[in-house]
């Protein structure tokens, strides 16, 4: 229903817990490159437990050709440069949540990409520069499924 997309990610357990929350909500990870680790990595493979091979993920050499791969319906920014906080985006099946690396977030030369409507802040402290990567992604991604009510996902455990 929604896809994950991390631009260039560096710490290998974020994007093991990313991969594994992916799975967890059926929602496809994008991971644009250069990466900062292996996909074999030892540290990225026991945060994702064995959920790799449930994880729908996809690989693109750079920003523009995950555009032209996959050609999302939205794509929403998020930064801690919006002003809009992530609960006032209206999520729409198929769009997209783009994230960028741990060490300074998604580059102006990205940035400039999107209109202030398609830019999403998670709201934290001032003196905060930012929230872990994988949190930020949950945090975004289940306020998404949230508002269509949680599809495809049971409350159960079964």
């Amino acid at each position: 229903m929604f896809h994950v997309v991390l631009y260039r990610p560096e710490i290998p357990p974020n994007t093991g817990n990313i991969m594994r929350l992916c799975a967890s909500t059926a929602s496809t990870l994008h991971l644009i490159h250069p990466l900062g680790f292996s996909l074999e990595d030892q540290l990225l493979r026991r945060a994702g437990l064995d959920y790799r091979e449930w994880a729908d993920v996809e690989e693109h050499d750079t920003f523009e050709d995950y555009l032209d791969a996959a050609s999302p319906g939205r794509l929403i920014a998020f930064t801690r440069n919006a002003t809009r906080a992530h609960t006032a985006v209206a999520f729409s099946p198929g769009d997209a949540l783009l994230f960028g690396p741990e060490s300074d977030g998604l580059p102006e030369a990205v940035l400039s990409q999107f209109a202030a409507n398609d830019r999403a802040r998670i709201p934290m402290v001032p003196r905060s520069r930012s929230l872990n990567l994988s949190n930020a992604v949950a945090i975004a991604l289940y306020e998404a499924l949230r508002q269509h009510g949680f599809p495809g996902l049971t409350a159960e455990g079964k």
